[in-house]
């Protein structure tokens, strides 16, 4: 780790004793210390050094001391002045701080003081400046172009960012798991007014459904078991930023009616409290499944859905958008190469026809997870082939999930081979379950009574093992 250099401070001061005594002082404490005696030698100084502080005494034999802080600060606007006098009042010290002073003191003074002032003040800025370094980092990585695709569903999906970015609407993101949809809505929140602000985010799934609400309101000591000190929620947390609820359509009833009148009053109750907290965050949702079609099946609020479906955005899977895969490719490569800092390597076309012949179930996740296990299989060479892509899409199954439908010079009939392919991926998720409804529905990503109205209209024979799965 490289050391950071020493901080500079030009001490100016007429009185020769007490100008030592300052330098010495701060130089024990890590401070590279400069000297001015008076005020024309200390312009001197600044015209040809960028000083990280500077201690001006208030009275000076050529000068005000204001003036030798107006001229440090014209020049270096971020370098940290601290007055010094002995015949200062209140009128000098509120002078010295509107002019840009960080601190005023008052003589005799304790040269501890002195120190931790400076210390303080240059640790918070550094801190400032790493997190403006951060925020922009930030911004370079959320850019519209650095969400990647030049297909005509991806530039739609641009053309809505850069229309709602700027915005406070609530934006709802759909789309197959696997799309990237918190990374579109990252991309929303650092390029919105509440970049500099926190983005939260909030995944339905991934919390267990009794602490659900705890996480996402927040809650009081002793609420329940376990609760041993109060914790703010995301909600709170959001405050003046984003908030990213992920999953939502798997929020239970409940909890969707909680969410409802969070987002409708704009305030929320921290669990074990009665007290209403208010909140100003930008509200951006996402789901993997048709919300539209959970409300007509009645597991979801249709008052939440149009409270969510402000702006939809909604991405395209992978396999509709395969034009995009080469430089969605080629950039997970040089990713994957970086972060293994690794000398940089491409794509031989058959591994790219591999990666083009493939129908991608899980989006671009899926694909990323591919090219980084095929760098790690390419070994030291630079050339990465199709042999060392993941074996289901290197040499994929003769027999697909849907077999080849040959189409004679007569026609099909396309109502009875849609039913003949629909009833034979149902009996094969029911034969996978053991006859078990409710995880073939799962599997299938139906509701269960979808599922029977499906095996009642094509009459498929339930296995016997259906008795007591289900029950």
């Amino acid at each position: 780790m490289t050391a950071r250099p020493q901080p500079s401070v030009l001490v100016v001061e007429d009185e020769a004793e007490l100008r030592q005594t300052i330098a010495e002082s701060l130089s024990e404490q890590g401070f590279v210390v400069a000297q001015s005696p008076d005020g024309s030698d200390a312009l001197d100084r600044l015209k040809g050094f960028a000083y990280d502080a500077i201690v001006i005494d208030l009275r000076l034999p050529d000068a005000d001391g204001l003036e030798v802080l107006d001229a440090a600060i014209g020049r270096y606007p971020d370098i940290l002045a601290v007055m010094v006098t002995g015949f200062g009042g209140v009128a000098e010290a509120v002078s010295a701080m509107r002019r840009g002073a960080i601190d005023f003191l008052i003589k005799p003074f304790q040269l501890s003081q002195l120190a931790r002032i400076l210390s303080t003040s240059l640790e918070q800025r550094r801190l400032r400046e790493e997190n403006a370094e951060l925020r922009a980092q930030l911004r370079d990585r959320y850019r519209y172009d650095s969400v990647i695709g030049h297909s005509a569903p991806m530039r739609h999906v641009f053309s809505t960012l850069e229309l709602v970015a700027p915005m406070n609407s609530t934006v709802l993101i759909q789309g197959e798991t696997g799309t990237g949809k918190e990374l579109i809505a990252r991309t929303i929140h650092h390029n919105s007014p509440r970049a500099n602000e926190r983005f939260v985010a909030f995944n339905a799934a991934a919390i267990p459904e009794p602490l659900a609400e705890a996480e996402l309101f927040g809650h009081s000591k002793g609420a329940f078991t376990g609760a041993v000190q109060a914790r703010v929620g995301r909600f709170e947390l959001a405050h003046r930023g984003t908030l990213f609820i992920d999953e939502v359509a798997l929020m239970t009833m409940p909890m969707q009616a909680k969410l409802l009148r969070a987002l409708q009053e704009k305030e929320i109750e921290r669990v074990g409290e009665s007290k209403s907290i208010k909140f100003d965050a930008r509200i951006v949702a996402a789901s993997n499944l048709d919300l539209k079609k959970l409300v007509k099946d009645g597991t979801f609020r249709e008052d939440l859905y149009y409270r969510l479906h402000v702006i939809p955005i909604t991405l395209p899977s992978l396999r509709d958008r395969k034009e995009d895969i080469p430089l969605l490719a080629r950039h997970f490569v040089q990713k994957s190469c970086r972060n293994n800092n690794l000398p940089a390597r491409t794509l031989t076309q058959d591994a790219m026809r591999a990666l083009m012949n493939y129908s991608w179930p899980g989006n671009i996740r899926q694909l990323e997870n591919a090219i980084e296990h095929a760098v790690a299989m390419t070994g030291q060479g630079t050339e990465i082939q199709a042999r060392a892509l993941p074996e289901d899409i290197s040499a994929p199954a003769s027999s697909l999930l849907l077999p080849t439908v040959a189409i004679p010079d007569e026609g099909i009939n396309f109502t009875q081979v849609v039913s003949q392919l629909e009833r034979e991926l149902i009996v094969r998720c029911l034969e996978k379950t053991g006859g078990n409804k409710r995880q073939a529905a799962r599997l299938l990503q139906l509701s269960r009574t979808t599922l029977i109205d499906k095996l009642n209209r094509l009459n498929v024979a339930t296995p016997p093992e259906d008795i007591s799965a289900s029950a």
